[in-house]
């Protein structure tokens, strides 16, 4: 199970993938997994715009396919952009080849350097085989706004507790984190505001 901040095992795993960004810069990456999604993207991105934030989005090929728009209005936007697979594979569920094919699918739909495992898993040789293509990216804060068992009010303590210099901040622009979501990203951007963080796109 995954902790809130990602395990020395987990690093030790991936020794080449990003977790944190430059622990000295007072800065913060928020990102977001899963989408893009008409009943939660556009409401992110409005927020986003709102608060004059930029943010990476790390997202399902799949739902690009059927949510084109999306895409080009988040990159017009100025956001960045990350694959996540086609179809949000678990690591251990499928065979090397086909999972690589899966990342490899996502990127006939975008072009993106960076990729992030979905659930934070995948063996160690589809790490090597893609490591000369994607920069890794993992996480230093993982929010768990799609957990049913935690408030909203949870998920901003988490943001509040664990956040430091560097961080990159897992939200997710899905459905299943819609309630928790709308609850505290606008408190989170507003207290890391409030602490001086800046943020950036990775």
């Amino acid at each position: 199970m995954l902790d809130w901040r990602p395990s020395s095992l987990l690093r030790l795993i991936y020794p080449r993938g990003v977790f944190r960004m430059d622990p000295s810069d007072h800065s913060v990456y928020l990102t977001f997994d899963d989408g893009p999604v008409p009943e939660v993207t556009p409401w992110v991105l409005e927020l986003l715009d709102g608060y004059g934030v930029k943010a990476t989005f790390f997202l399902v090929g799949d739902n690009v396919r059927k949510y084109p728009g999306l895409l080009e209005e988040l990159v017009g936007r100025g956001h960045g952009v990350g694959n996540h697979s086609f179809n949000h594979v678990h690591g251990n569920s499928i065979g090397d080849a086909e999972y690589i094919d899966n990342i490899r699918k996502c990127d006939t739909y975008f072009r993106t350097s960076l990729f992030r495992p979905p659930h934070a898993i995948m063996r160690r040789s589809v790490y090597h085989s893609i490591l000369p293509d994607y920069k890794i990216v993992f996480f230093d804060v993982l929010t768990r706004d799609y957990s049913s068992n935690l408030s909203g009010q949870d998920v901003l303590d988490n943001v509040i507790r664990y956040t430091r210099d560097g961080s990159i901040i897992v939200f997710h622009d899905s459905i299943r984190s819609k309630k928790n979501l709308e609850y505290a990203l606008p408190k989170a951007i507003e207290w890391l505001s409030a602490e001086g963080y800046q943020f950036k796109v990775l």
